[in-house]
């Protein structure tokens, strides 16, 4: 929360100042900053190297396998008194299995998506297999850049998504949502994750 707090401050306050709408010079401004931002972000995905790429070796999760994941994500929460919804995305972020505890309420389905699409998209490029990960790459980058990647569609800048691999590639990933706190969302997928590691090796 501390980070997306001074992202959102960066934006919004000394960026915010400098760029007034309302001036014709000052939207031209906006413009510039925008495709400067686009600019940066399209260098970062470009100068990724192929092996962080996934589908390389065309693996993928079996269903049966996620299923579990998803069960045992969504039975760590509810020991610990909290009400989830655990999905699993393939590579392309395409939901495979979506678990909604028993009181978990609805905004948990969009959160745990989010979270497993993050990892899945984002964690190959920057190198990082959780959320947490990705919020962790997100502080050292300048405010605006950091506020385009949280931005992206689908992404998220929350803890609670985990990548499922074999050796260094992503396979799929788990996101959890509903907890009082992504951390202890997180702790919920990691557990899904480890539950099925061996099985992964087969």
């Amino acid at each position: 929360m501390k980070i997306m707090k001074r992202i959102a401050r960066g934006a919004g306050g000394s960026l915010g100042n400098q760029f007034d709408t309302t001036s014709p010079q000052r939207s031209t401004g906006i413009r510039v900053a925008s495709f400067t931002v686009v600019a940066i972000l399209i260098g970062l995905i470009s100068q990724a190297p192929a092996q962080a790429q996934v589908s390389v070796s065309g693996k993928t999760l079996p269903l049966s396998t996620a299923i579990i994941a998803a069960q045992t994500a969504v039975d760590t929460c509810k020991a610990n008194g909290y009400d989830v919804t655990a999905t699993v995305v393939d590579v392309s972020g395409t939901p495979q299995v979506v678990l909604r505890g028993d009181h978990a309420v609805i905004h948990t389905k969009d959160s745990s998506f989010r979270k497993a699409y993050t990892v899945v998209t984002m964690g190959p490029i920057f190198h990082v297999d959780t959320t947490s990960g990705y919020i962790g790459v997100l502080s050292k980058y300048p405010p605006l850049l950091a506020q385009s990647l949280a931005s992206t569609p689908n992404v998220t800048a929350l803890p609670g998504g985990v990548a499922f691999k074999v050796g260094d590639e992503t396979i799929a990933g788990l996101g959890v949502g509903g907890s009082p706190g992504g951390d202890k969302d997180e702790v919920c997928a990691q557990a899904g994750v480890a539950k099925v590691a061996e099985l992964l090796k087969k």
